[in-house]
């Protein structure tokens, strides 16, 4: 087959190109594997719901035993890991302009939100792949991915959120930027930019984008980013439950002691795409 990826690792002549197409295609196996296991329980459970009866009548139908079964269930991944796609997973952050260092800086509440994301992926078995978004914010997904940043620092951002059908993240009179319902009008801003300390706005939302799931992540500052990914961590399920695996848009208002969230709540959404 002309297409498959297999068959073109073992035809590539250059060793060096060959080894790194091996090594993107094992990582991509791995993942699918990961995926199909979580497939495979959630059927299974799912047979077991609509008919009734056991695991052990339905693993006998599969051949497979009862401890088998049994390990099935107990190891595959959670079922919100369909949430983000099949994976591998580019965490994505911006590099800040920066006066002092040109090649940019990385803001520490980016680098805080990066770190809780990619906690969460690897619990539900993905490889997670951390990215520097340039200063210029040219950069586009090679995988599935997690963009943690607004659209004045990702073209990727600005794109997802410029076609968002029920939430517009844009900038107003004065430079402040809000996150607004495009239906009502309804605007949230950040009480940041009215001199309060400790409380930010941030969006998120889920794309799929050229074939891969894409999560945008973006708070009107970067410590409603914080706020946004710990609701994530800590309602996952609820979330899942709420939207599957459709297109998304919401708001999480989060309030803080220095970079830690103290409460973190929905203040729009979710609501799913057309």
């Amino acid at each position: 087959m002309d297409n498959d990826p297999f068959e073109a690792v073992r035809r590539e002549s250059d060793p060096l190109q060959q080894a790194r197409m091996a090594g993107d295609l094992m990582s991509l196996y791995r993942q699918r594997g990961y995926e199909l296991a979580r497939i495979r329980r959630d059927a299974i459970n799912r047979v077991v719901e609509q008919r009734g009866g056991t695991f052990s009548a339905v693993g006998a139908e599969l051949g497979l035993t009862r401890g088998r079964i049994s390990q099935i269930r107990k190891d595959a991944p959670a079922t919100e890991r369909a949430f983000f796609g099949v994976g591998p997973i580019d965490v994505a952050t911006p590099t800040r302009h920066s006066s002092e260092r040109p090649e940019g800086v990385v803001a520490l509440e980016d680098a805080e939100s990066a770190r809780i994301m990619s906690d969460v992926l690897r619990d539900l078995a993905f490889e997670v792949r951390p990215v520097a978004i340039p200063v210029d914010g040219a950069w586009t997904p090679a995988h599935e991915a997690v963009v943690i940043c607004g659209p004045k620092s990702s073209h990727v951002s600005a794109e997802i959120l410029d076609h968002d059908p029920v939430l517009a993240f844009h900038e107003v009179d004065g430079g402040q930027w809000v996150i607004e319902d495009r239906a009502t009008g309804q605007r949230f801003e950040s009480p940041l930019d009215s001199g309060a300390k400790g409380e930010d706005v941030a969006y998120l939302g889920r794309v799929t984008r050229d074939g891969k799931t894409v999560l945008v992540v973006a708070g009107i500052h970067a410590l409603g980013s914080v706020g946004a990914v710990s609701y994530l961590a800590e309602n996952l399920r609820s979330l899942h439950d709420a939207v599957g695996t459709k297109d998304f848009s919401m708001a999480v208002r989060s309030q803080f002691e220095g970079l830690t969230p103290t409460t973190t709540e929905v203040a729009w959404g979710p609501v799913t795409h057309a």
